[in-house]
Order: structure tokens, then C-alpha cells, then sequence
């Protein structure tokens, strides 16, 4: 493995070096000596098939200066042509898998053809590459874990949400959204920082990127203290694609699908001396089905029992780009500025089918409530990056600023027994100022400093408009009841520090983080105004030790926190449907957990490797949702119905335990099998109005994904991910079973794939909850993807090597600063 990582560092200088170079017709002076540079050309071939080895690395290592001076890759038909400065060199051949070849001491003074290299397979470190270049790998560091996406067939011409659906320890549900060891307040980052490709709506945004544009995801669930505290199960980062080789390169992925769906996504990256563009763009339709449906008996016996099943057609478009410039200033510093730009739009056409029971007589009234809705979102980022190493030192200073604007606009006619009874406008603006500067100080050879300011300034504006219509008039009115602007912002100040040190086997990282969080929350339509100004302290300790190259044992404990979100905030209601409304509570104080966690890995007989964890959380504080009866009702066809509220409340203190373990078994280079499993209990103890709502809960998920090469080279990829039930005071929801299969063939040398894959393949992906409340029980089932999924897709790689695209590798014991 330490010749591998060997390896791609010095293709990376190589091809750094060659960067830097001057062009053929610029010369470089020294004193008041014109040197020119002269060109080296030759060959590279593999020795066993006489076939050319394109994208191999030839550097020239100048001794005096102890550095790579010139460098470069060869080309499709495995030949270079490369400007060196007049020299003495050391020439390095180097190519993945391959045994490098060296010139040592070769004077260059004039143009000249090396001739041919024939390069032989280097045979001990075959199967290593082999694995790295094909699945999605693990590597390991003191604070998180890192999923190379790799091949994964499944996830080809899908978004970001079927890709975290794959990785072990992160589940997604139908709605989209993410939970990370079953807990669903994950903080999800983009290159590291909040992103408008997440948007206001993360579950929305994720299902408009392409899988394409991921290179990794870090599952995070013990972050150090250089990371904001958000997020009590932890955090995901999605590092996004942005290739960094010499001249243009990129992709195109093109994919239609069943139900109705096609899209076309694209990288593209331009390098030319000191300036590299890059640019990833896609834009996607697809047409998601759904039903929901909600049988309400309540315990009066003089109301009747409400069954509502609605079905709908989400009909989601848009475009999403995200293009920037890196300008690498000296060998030192780089600056690099982005724009993202996402506008997307969706049609949701609801059709609900409301039967009610009367109890005394055993009849039944029927109703049809149509509720379609349509909705636009736009979102532009722009984002400055500055980075300053120091020269003889690893010190490193960081400088990022980042503007964002929002805009989500939502409206809806609602018809009810082919009459137009209401119409509801939702307009959403946020903006957003990130700003945030890291230091890093190495001290000595084995230990580090850091320290950082982050600062987060959102405003959060939300116009909800409701018109009712006037049966005497047959005008639609203003509700004022429902009918509100809510202005809400927070704002975010950090510091902290953290030290870390390597001692012999022995490894830790010690944080301290101080969080300042001042929100303000206006209602100009009743005159409530509400601020509060928490601080506190989150502590963080990782600490490591190396058994082994192969096995080390992991202790970490960290403080988190969850904050509400705006609309969390909101006291005035918005509904789905007239019997149900979701009501925020304005007095949410944010939840507290501190986390332990001790972890093992092991990687033995070049087969396997097991990564398992014992956790724990305690909780307070903790926000819940809760449902209710409001003590209004509605009149649905002259019977009357109770309003129920659904809304968030500080309930209760939690204690999670948990114990997880991921094995990937690699019989051959044809066969690799991964699982994950995951069991937690949940023990909650809290009551609301009286009503006592503590909960035991013991429940897991398990995941089995199996990669097998056919004959012909044709992948064959199958996905198996089993949910198991759980239940608190009021939800007793069951286990589901989600089953993917996927085929992949590439073609053309590797430079293009073809992949069809076929999502839910046993339309089992259903989800069903029985709900007990004080005054009525309910039974729901919802299936929000409509069954199966079919997608081809066709991806076409220019100017790229396919095993270049998902290099990874395997550490264990790495100080993460």
C-alpha cells in the first residue's frame, strides 16, 4: 500500500511540475544566462502486450535543487514530448501496477528521443490496485471514515440521495431524508462547508444532483472540534468531483428512465499553467409517483372514522451547475472562486379520496380533494477560497467566504368536490455570509496545532399567504388566521482550537469549540417578537492506537447540538390536508447530546476487513413531534371533524446504544461483498400535557451488497437493504426490505460504460405506521417512489483514464487535521 500511495504522490508532483513548466517557445534566465528549454520525447508500452500506456508519469528530478523540475504525461498512443530545462536529471517512468523505470544522472543539453520503455506488472501490488480502482473503499482516519464512491452500477444515472443510500451507516427514506445510524439530525456539507446545493430543502437538492458529480462522501460521527457542532448524529460531507490534470479532460453522462425520467450531466476541466477551470453541470426531469394513505378512527363514537388515501405524480425539472477558476498564484498560495447556480421547479399533482364511516349507521360519504402545487427554486452561491502554505514548513492558512441567496416560491389551488376552495401561496427568501479562516501549525514532526474562526449569518424570510373561499360571495377572502410572515435569522460565531500528536503507536486530538448562536424571530402579522443568545462549549477527544499497520482501536467523545429550523419556529399552521395541519413552536430550545464511541478495524488476509463500533448518546432537551387535537373542527360534507395538529416540542431526555460493524470480503478480483449491520436501542423518558411518552425501542438495519464480474466483462451488481421496525409512545412503525440490481458493460477501451439498473426491485419499498394517540389511533402506508425504477444510462469519458477517476486507498491511524 506504501508503494502505492508512493506512487500516486509522484505522479501528482510529476504532473504539478509539468505545470509549472514554461512553454516550449519561453526561456528561462538565470543571472544574465538565456537558457532554453530543449524537448524530450520517447515511448511508453506495456512489455507483456506491446499495447501503449496512456497517462503514464515522466519526471525529471534535479538533485541540486531537490525537486521535480520538469514533468508530464504520455498520450493515447503512450508517447511524451516534454520541455526540460537544460540539466542533470534523475528520470523517473512510473504507471499504476506497473515497476517504475529511472535514468539516474542523465545530462540534458539538447533535444533528444529516450526511445521506448516497456514497463513490466508489478505483480505484488496487483490485486491492491485492482481493488482500489474497482469498489468503493474505506479509508480510515482518526475522525472520520471516507467512502470512495467507486463503481457503484446502482447509483449510475441516479442523484446524491441514491448514492447515500449506499453508503454503510446512512440510510434514506422514501421523502428523502438522510439518518446516520438511525438518527435523522445529520448536518450535511458540500467540499466541507453548507452549500446552496443543499438549498433550504437538503432532501429536495439531493435528489437534483447526479451521482456523477461525487468523488467521495466522509461519514463523520465523531467530528473534532474544527467542525461546526450542528448535527447530533454527526456529519456527512459530499466532496464533490474536480479533476486537476493537465489540459482538458471531463465527462458526459446521459440516462432515461421508467417512470418517465431523463437527464444529462457533465465535469469538464481545463488546465493550462497556472490557471484551472472546472465546471460540473446537470440537468434532470423525472416524473416520481406516489400514495399515501391514512385510515383515522377516533374514539368517539359520535365521529365518524376518517379514511384518506391520496395519490400523486411529482413532476421534478431543473438545472444545477457548479463552475469555477483555481489560480495558483506561486508554488505557495492559490485562490479560487466558484459560482453555483441551481433553478429547479417541480408539479405536484395530488388527487386525495377522503371516506368517511359513520359509526351509528354504518354509511359512508365520499369526497375528492384535489391539491396541486407548483413550485420554483433558485439558488446562487458564490464562493471565494484563499490557501497559503509557508515555505520549508506544512503551516497552512485558509481564508473562505461564501454569499448565498435563496429563493423558494410555492403555490397551490385546492378543489374540493370539483369546487375551488382555497388557494395557498408560500414565498421563501433566505440569504446566507459564511465566513471562516483556519491555521495549522505543525510542531516538530509528529504533532499539530489548529485554530479557526467560523462565522454564519442566515435570514430566513417567509411569506404564507391562505385565500378562502367566501361561499356568500363567491370571492376568495384572506384567511387571517392562517395567513402570515415570519422573519427569522441566526447567527453563528465559533472559535477553536485542537491539538493533536503521534507517540510511537499511540495517536490523539484534543478540541475545544466555543458557539455563540443569537436568533431573532419577527411576525410582523401579530407583533410577536422573540431573541435569545445561547453560548457553549463542545468538547472533543480522539484518540488512537495502532495494534498493527493493519488494526487499531479507536475511544472518541464529543458534545453535539441540534438546533430547531425555521420552520420549526413558525406558530402559525400549515396543512397537507384539512384534518391535519403542522403547527411550529417559537419556545424550541435546542437539544444537547454527548457521544462516546469505541471502535476496532481490522484488515487481515488481504480478503477482509471489519470496521465496528460500540456507541453511545445521551440526549436533553430533546425535540420531538407530537400529535394532538387542537379542539377546532371542519365540516366535511355537514359532518363535523376534529383538527389534528402535529407540531415539535422539547419532550424528553434521550439514551441511544448502539453497535455497528461493515465487513468487505474480496474473494477474487471478480467477486467483492460488503454488509453492514446496525443495531440501537432508543430509551426515552419525557411526557407532554400530562400524557406520559416514554419509549424503549430496540430496532437495526442491515445492508448486503454483492459485486460479481460475468463473462464478457459485464458487472453485475445486486443491493439488499432491510430497515427493521421501531416504535416510540405514539409510532409502532414496521420493517421494509429495498432491493437494487444493476448491470454495467464499459466499452470502447474503457473510455465509455453503459448501465442499467432497476430500483425497489420487488416494489416492497413501502412504509407503515400505526399511530395511538389519547382520543384516536391511525394506520398509515406510504409509498413515496411508486414501485420500481428503471434507468440506462451511457457515460463517456474524454481525455480521462477510467482507474484514474477512483484512486483511493487505506489508512488507518492518520492524524486528521
Amino acid at each position: 500500500m506504501n508503494k502505492f500511495i508512493s506512487t500516486c504522490l509522484a505522479l501528482l508532483l510529476g504532473m504539478f511540475a509539468s505545470y509549472a513548466q514554461p512553454k516550449n517557445e519561453e526561456v528561462l534566465r538565470t543571472g544574465s544566462v538565456i537558457l532554453k528549454d530543449v524537448i524530450i520525447t520517447g515511448k511508453v508500452l506495456d512489455k507483456e502486450t506491446k499495447e501503449p500506456l496512456e497517462y503514464a508519469t515522466v519526471s525529471f528530478f534535479n538533485k541540486q535543487k531537490n525537486k521535480i523540475a520538469a514533468g508530464g504525461i504520455t498520450d493515447i498512443n503512450g508517447t511524451f514530448s516534454i520541455p526540460v530545462p537544460k540539466g542533470i536529471y534523475d528520470i523517473s517512468i512510473e504507471y499504476i501496477s506497473f515497476i517504475t523505470q529511472t535514468i539516474p544522472n542523465k545530462k540534458i543539453i539538447s533535444d533528444i528521443n529516450l526511445g521506448t520503455f516497456l514497463l513490466e506488472i508489478d505483480l505484488e501490488s496487483l490485486d491492491e490496485v485492482e481493488i482500489i480502482a474497482e469498489r468503493t473503499t474505506v479509508e480510515i482516519k482518526l475522525d472520520k471514515k471516507i467512502y470512495n464512491v467507486g463503481k457503484d452500477l446502482t447509483v449510475s444515472g441516479g442523484t446524491v440521495s441514491d448514492v447515500l443510500d449506499n453508503v454503510p451507516s446512512v440510510s434514506v427514506d422514501g421523502e428523502g431524508n438522510v439518518a446516520l445510524r438511525g438518527n435523522d439530525n445529520v448536518r450535511i456539507l458540500i467540499n466541507g462547508k453548507p452549500s446552496g446545493l443543499v438549498g433550504l430543502s437538503s432532501t429536495d437538492a439531493l435528489k437534483q444532483l447526479p451521482a456523477e458529480s461525487i468523488e467521495k462522501v466522509e461519514v463523520i460521527t465523531s467530528p473534532s472540534a474544527r467542525y461546526e457542532a450542528e448535527g447530533t448524529a454527526g456529519i456527512l460531507n459530499i466532496i464533490l468531483r474536480r479533476s486537476k490534470l493537465l489540459g482538458l479532460n471531463g465527462s458526459i453522462t446521459a440516462n432515461v428512465g421508467h417512470p418517465d425520467a431523463a437527464g444529462l450531466s457533465g465535469n469538464i476541466n481545463y488546465r493550462t499553467g497556472d490557471i484551472n477551470f472546472f465546471s460540473t453541470t446537470s440537468y434532470r426531469y423525472n416524473e416520481q409517483l406516489g400514495r399515501w394513505y391514512n385510515d383515522v378512527k377516533y374514539n368517539d363514537i359520535n365521529t365518524p372514522d376518517l379514511d384518506e388515501k391520496r395519490n400523486w405524480v411529482d413532476i421534478r425539472k431543473g438545472i444545477t451547475t457548479n463552475t469555477g477558476i483555481e489560480w495558483y498564484i506561486n508554488d505557495l498560495a492559490s485562490l479560487t472562486t466558484a459560482i453555483v447556480y441551481s433553478n429547479n421547479n417541480n408539479d405536484d399533482r395530488s388527487i386525495n379520496n377522503l371516506i368517511q364511516l359513520d359509526k351509528n349507521t354504518g354509511t359512508t360519504t365520499r369526497s375528492l380533494r384535489l391539491n396541486p402545487e407548483q413550485g420554483d427554486n433558485e439558488t446562487i452561491q458564490y464562493s471565494v477560497n484563499f490557501v497559503k502554505d509557508f515555505k520549508d514548513s506544512d503551516q497552512k492558512l485558509t481564508f473562505d467566504f461564501q454569499y448565498e441567496d435563496t429563493n423558494n416560491d410555492q403555490n397551490s389551488i385546492v378543489n374540493f368536490n370539483s369546487v375551488d376552495t382555497e388557494m395557498v401561496a408560500t414565498f421563501v427568501d433566505q440569504t446566507k455570509i459564511l465566513l471562516q479562516s483556519d491555521y495549522v501549525l505543525p510542531i516538530g514532526e509528529m504533532s499539530q496545532f489548529e485554530m479557526g474562526y467560523r462565522g454564519d449569518f442566515s435570514n430566513n424570510v417567509t411569506d404564507f399567504r391562505v385565500d378562502t373561499l367566501n361561499v356568500n360571495t363567491n370571492m376568495f377572502d384572506v384567511n387571517k388566521n392562517l395567513t402570515n410572515i415570519f422573519n427569522f435569522k441566526q447567527y453563528l460565531t465559533a472559535v477553536y482550537i485542537q491539538f493533536g500528536s503521534k507517540l510511537d503507536k499511540f495517536s490523539y486530538l484534543l478540541g475545544l469549540r466555543l458557539e455563540n448562536t443569537r436568533t431573532t424571530i419577527d411576525q410582523p402579522t401579530t407583533g410577536d417578537f422573540k431573541r435569545k443568545n445561547l453560548t457553549g462549549l463542545f468538547p472533543t477527544v480522539n484518540l488512537n492506537y495502532e495494534i498493527s499497520d493493519d488494526e487499531s482501536i479507536t475511544l472518541a467523545y464529543n458534545r453535539r447540538l441540534r438546533r430547531p429550523r425555521g420552520f420549526m419556529l413558525n406558530p402559525f399552521p400549515s396543512r397537507s390536508s384539512i384534518t391535519n395541519v403542522f403547527q411550529g413552536n417559537p419556545d424550541l430550545d435546542p437539544t444537547y447530546t454527548d457521544r462516546f464511541e469505541l471502535g476496532y478495524l481490522n484488515r487481515f488476509n488481504n480478503k477482509f476487513t471489519l470496521s465496528s463500533a460500540v456507541y453511545y448518546g445521551h440526549s436533553t432537551n430533546v425535540m420531538t413531534f407530537v400529535s394532538r387535537q387542537t379542539g377546532e373542527t371542519v365540516i366535511i360534507n355537514s359532518e363535523e371533524f376534529p383538527v389534528i395538529e402535529r407540531g415539535p416540542v422539547n419532550l424528553a431526555t434521550d439514551n441511544r446504544y448502539g453497535f455497528e460493524f461493515n465487513l468487505n470480503y474480496s474473494p477474487s478480483r471478480k467477486w467483492r461483498v460488503n454488509t453492514d449491520f446496525n443495531i440501537f436501542k432508543l430509551e426515552r423518558d419525557g411526557s407532554f400535557n400530562g400524557i406520559d411518552l416514554e419509549a424503549n425501542n430496540l430496532t437495526w438495519s442491515a445492508r448486503l451488497t454483492n459485486k460479481l464480474t460475468l463473462p464478457y466483462n459485464i458487472d453485475w451488481q445486486t443491493n439488499m437493504n432491510y430497515r427493521g421496525p421501531n416504535e416510540d409512545a405514539q409510532n409502532n412503525r414496521k420493517g421494509r426490505l429495498t432491493t437494487n440490481l444493476a448491470f454495467s458493460k464499459d466499452l470502447f477501451k474503457e473510455k465509455a460504460s453503459i448501465a442499467f439498473n432497476i430500483r425497489d426491485l420487488f416494489n416492497s419499498n413501502v412504509f407503515k405506521n400505526h399511530i395511538t394517540a389519547e382520543t384516536f389511533t391511525a394506520d398509515q402506508e406510504i409509498q413515496f417512489r411508486g414501485g420500481r425504477i428503471y434507468n440506462l444510462s451511457f457515460t463517456y469519458r474524454f481525455n480521462q483514464q477510467k482507474k484514474r477517476e477512483r484512486e483511493g486507498g487505506f489508512h488507518t491511524g492518520d492524524i486528521e487535521m
